[in-house]
């Protein structure tokens, strides 16, 4: 396997800025839930509180003085995985003793920076397995109701007219459901440190004026696969590696209903991480939650969408799975050597839709292309399946724009690739290189 450590000129600030408000924020939430820890396990409760907290501000302190990385400890079951990178990476380092925070590469030493809070806690029962950012993404979700509301009595109206429409009303349909599943990517709370960040006007109606700042759009490269996925009576599978809980896993679950309903797909396999991590992202009990939530919901059509959901994961045309590769810093290129079996699950997809922002960074190694490179190219042999990312940028790396187009875009908006107001639909087949 070859590992590469490109350098951005962007980690130093990044990790002086925004990583030390997450950290604070996560110890803030701990220490106000004491209470809570102490009425459900007494003075034990208390004791994790404390030493948990202690674990955490020196975790802070490290990454504020540029203190080595040092090696994961807790021996949960990607320990040797994550010491294994350390130790690649320190290898590469021959002209410094150590790794540490400044001069590392930000996506590795922010994908650091979650799985040392989830040590923290682990390494301090009885609360180990507490979700620290639930109250962030709970928030998200409630605060979006009415948009989420608009979603489930949308697709209720397409539901029951679907023998009625023409192959193109269909396309259109599925367009939109495309772009709604990408622009709800925006709210994403590890890009505002986790602040109030949701969804509070109707995601179908918005979708005509943010048509323009959709810099790259392969809608009908994924439509064209979806079809062709199809054998008689047996439609294809699609994966959704899933990004952020709250509005925007409501927007991936209003998609993938459509896709079962309207035959393009006869399952979904939604694919989430095994504990807290970028702040919002989905785990199981998020993921869980959030159709029980909109079962439970005071709306008829919101409620009914919720029940159909349930009733899909019952019947296992949805299913949710997690695996230790998604909440770790490798780049997907190196999937294939490293988590064969999570490759070879992938391999099994008709279509692939990887959600957000970090997962486009890990598919092209974050690194410092230029912007008119292919996807294809930086995709550097990933590829388990046609693959479709939905994506609004809030990091420094977009590829396969045209030329003269990232030129033009830093000239009339010098934060275009960090902003989240701009959008890619970014699609690869392997297919299309045999």
């Amino acid at each position: 396997m070859v590992v590469t450590f490109p350098c951005r000129s962007f980690a130093y600030l990044t990790v002086r800025d925004r990583l030390p408000t997450i950290l604070t924020k996560v110890v803030d939430t701990i220490h106000r839930n004491k209470n809570k820890f102490f009425e459900e396990y007494g003075e034990k409760g208390i004791e994790a509180e404390k030493q948990t907290i202690a674990l955490l501000s020196k975790l802070r302190n490290e990454l504020q003085t540029d203190k080595p990385v040092l090696p994961v400890t807790d021996g949960l079951q990607d320990t040797e995985s994550w010491n294994r990178y350390l130790q690649r990476h320190q290898r590469l380092q021959q002209d410094q003793d150590s790794v540490s925070w400044f001069k590392s590469p930000w996506l590795y030493v922010e994908c650091y920076m979650y799985r040392r809070i989830q040590e923290a806690i682990w390494l301090n029962p009885p609360i180990s397995d507490y979700d620290y950012f639930n109250e962030a993404k709970t928030q998200s979700f409630f605060e979006s109701q009415q948009a989420v509301m608009t979603l489930c009595t949308y697709v209720e109206g397409v539901n029951k007219n679907l023998e009625k429409l023409s192959k193109n009303q269909l396309f259109e349909h599925f367009i939109k459901l495309l772009q709604v599943s990408l622009w709800g990517n925006k709210c994403d709370l590890s890009i505002s440190a986790g602040q109030e960040n949701s969804q509070k006007i109707s995601p179908i109606d918005s979708l005509n004026s943010l048509q323009p700042f959709v810099l790259v759009n392969d809608s009908n490269a994924v439509w064209s696969t979806l079809l062709a996925a199809q054998k008689p009576g047996q439609p294809g599978r699609v994966d959704v590696v899933l990004d952020n809980a709250g509005f925007e896993l409501v927007t991936d679950l209003v998609l993938a209903d459509f896709l079962v309903s309207s035959g393009l797909a006869r399952e979904v396999h939604f694919h989430g991480k095994c504990f807290p991590w970028f702040v919002s992202d989905v785990t199981a009990s998020d993921f869980k939650w959030t159709i029980q939530q909109t079962m439970a919901a005071n709306h008829k059509w919101m409620s009914k969408s919720g029940a159909q959901w349930q009733s899909y994961l019952k019947q296992g045309v949805w299913s949710y799975r997690d695996h230790p590769f998604w909440t770790q810093p490798h780049e997907f290129c190196d999937m294939a050597a490293d988590a064969p079996d999570l490759y070879a699950t992938l391999q099994g997809a008709d279509l692939l839709l990887f959600k957000g922002d970090l997962n486009y960074r890990k598919l092209t190694g974050d690194r410092d292309w230029d912007h008119t490179v292919g996807f294809d190219t930086a995709l550097r042999g990933f590829g388990p399946a046609p693959l479709c990312s939905l994506r609004t940028l809030k990091a420094n790396v977009q590829v396969g724009l045209q030329p003269g187009q990232g030129q033009k875009l830093t000239s009339q908006d010098p934060d275009w690739m960090t902003s989240g107001k701009y959008a890619v639909i970014q699609f690869y087949s392997p297919k299309s290189e045999q």
